[in-house]
């Protein structure tokens, strides 16, 4: 285990190394922060000091060499814009970001699991076909257009809940939240449905197929022939074996979900990461550019290793060396 670790650590250095040449170059030929951040009535002395004081004057090849430095001591830079710290931006918008994406995974799962069992169980049922067409609606319509829908018909004709911010947050351990208050968890519920309709289709699709291949193996027969009840055959049994690999899709889809939560975020004016890199793509704002890319690779690759983790601990037959036990 301690090997396995230390290797995706390595792995997660060269990548986040690779990432941050590609990202650092590919902004670099985009564009120029100093037009966005002046007017276009600057004078040339005044772009010289701007030029100047943000480091632009220097060849792409030592304005690199400069981040990747501060970079290994904490230091992604500061934000053209806020004149912050491109991390202590993000951090702030971090927990609302994590917020969304962790309520949009319980949705996905509380609703796409027992819609899922339901529909292998009962493949050819009037309700597993309508299951099954929810699902494909959910894959097959925009995140942005179901995002403006639901605004219109719940805000803007119904007037049940905000379109808009977070609402009232309170502290726990330390983070603010919004579930834990009334104001707050209105807020929370319509860009929450947004980001998890489709992952709900995808536990509902994924939680099916593992289902009705489990109903068919000879362990189930066997269950049958002991003359178990068919309730515990499928909560015990079956559902057992559909979760291994449902963890480690929605294991990698929790990374999805936090890293593109841009357009459920941009939609609800959610005060999150998403939100942040789209104003900072809009103002060429390097830094935080940056610096967002950088701990979403973190994240991934930190999610990816709990997942092969978790992995491992439900199919005990699985050694994460990749060797039979």
């Amino acid at each position: 285990m301690a090997s396995y670790v230390l290797s995706r650590s390595l792995q997660t250095v060269l990548t986040l190394f690779v990432m941050s040449i590609l990202v650092f170059t590919g902004l670099y030929l985009v564009g120029n922060p100093v037009d966005v951040l002046l007017s276009t009535t600057a004078t040339p002395a005044e772009r010289l000091e701007v030029i100047q004081a943000l480091g632009l004057d220097k060849p792409v090849w030592e304005q690199y060499w400069l981040f990747l430095v501060k970079a290994l001591s904490g230091d992604l830079g500061n934000s053209f814009v806020f004149n912050q710290p491109a991390l202590t931006l993000i951090l702030s918008r971090m927990p609302a970001t994590l917020e969304l994406a962790f309520v949009a995974l319980a949705m996905a799962l509380v609703i796409g699991v027992p819609l899922g069992v339901y529909a292998g169980i009962r493949p050819k049922g009037l309700i597993s076909k309508s299951i099954m067409t929810f699902s494909i609606l959910g894959f097959s319509l925009p995140t942005f257009w179901i995002g403006l829908v639901m605004i219109l018909l719940f805000s803007v004709q119904l007037g049940w809940l905000p379109a808009s911010g977070r609402g009232e947050t309170t502290d726990l351990f330390g983070v603010p939240v919004s579930f834990l208050t009334w104001d707050g968890l209105s807020h929370l519920i319509l860009p929450a449905i947004n980001l998890a309709l489709f992952k709900i289709s995808l536990v509902i699709r994924l939680t099916r197929t593992g289902v009705i291949e489990c109903m068919q193996l000879d362990f189930v027969r066997f269950a049958r022939a002991k003359g178990l009840p068919e309730t515990r055959i499928v909560l015990v049994h079956v559902l057992k074996n559909t979760l291994i690999p449902l963890i480690t899709v929605v294991g990698l889809e929790l990374g999805s979900l936090i890293a593109f939560a841009v357009v459920t975020e941009t939609i609800f004016a959610w005060p999150g990461m998403g939100k942040l890199i789209i104003d900072a793509i809009g103002r060429l704002d390097r830094p935080v550019i940056l610096a967002y890319l950088m701990i979403t690779v973190v994240m991934f690759s930190l999610i990816n290793l709990l997942v092969d983790i978790l992995y491992s601990i439900a199919d005990p037959r699985v050694r994460l060396e990749g060797k039979p036990q």
